[in-house]
């Protein structure tokens, strides 16, 4: 199986370059490094990373633009935000320009190997109380009108795997708890994503909170 690849975005050299360090020491293949947006944005389109690593306070052009832009060209890349801002504000608005997860700069270099890896695979990862701010957020959400017209048919097994989703779980708990692959639980979370129009994870736990599907 071949390494995973990693861009890492930060405006600080020592700190962007101690953890590309430490990413390779964990079997990362770092593809390249960037000291801000503009740079960050150029570099993963030609690189083409499976996770970006992204800092938010980057200067003129800040992690929340360079997350929107590389999300939007590269579909297939994730963005999991390492910042030493945990302000509400500043995670909403990176989870909504299409970050997968937010992480906060305390966490050690084996939590953020992990995260990464996580990240890779296609999980939501956040510190300890992040998730459930996002996810409340998108409950307050909840009551905005939504787009007039039949919901796709999703199968019961998808609405099952949906129903874990938005309640946090990742993809291997979600198989344990409903007794099937992790393979078969990301065949699903892809099958719903195609079929609702969304991007991520992220986007798939606020479908759900929306339609009720957060609570047995």
């Amino acid at each position: 199986m071949s390494a995973i690849s990693v861009m890492v975005v930060d405006d600080h050299p020592i700190w962007r370059d101690g953890v590309a360090r430490d990413l390779g020491e964990h079997g990362f293949e770092v593809l390249a490094t960037a000291p801000d947006g503009d740079a960050a944005i150029r570099i993963a389109k030609t690189v083409r990373p499976d996770v970006v690593l992204m800092d938010m306070n980057l200067g003129e052009t800040s992690g929340v633009t360079a997350t929107r832009a590389i999300t939007g060209a590269l579909p297939e890349t994730k963005v999991l935000v390492l910042s030493a801002s945990g302000e509400h504000e500043d995670v909403l608005e990176a989870v909504k320009a299409g970050a997968s997860g937010y992480l906060v700069k305390s966490a050690s270099s084996t939590e953020l190997a992990e995260a990464v890896r996580r990240t890779a695979a296609g999980d939501t990862v956040f510190t300890a109380g992040l998730a459930g701010l996002v996810l409340g957020e998108y409950r307050r959400m909840a009551d905005s009108p939504t787009v007039a017209g039949e919901p796709p048919r999703l199968t019961e097994r998808e609405t099952d795997v949906l129903r874990q989703v938005a309640k946090g779980l990742t993809a291997r708990q979600i198989a344990e708890k409903l007794v099937i692959s992790h393979r078969t639980v990301e065949n699903h979370v892809q099958s719903t994503l195609r079929k609702l129009q969304l991007h991520n994870r992220v986007e798939l736990a606020r479908y759900a909170i929306e339609h009720g599907l957060d609570t047995d």
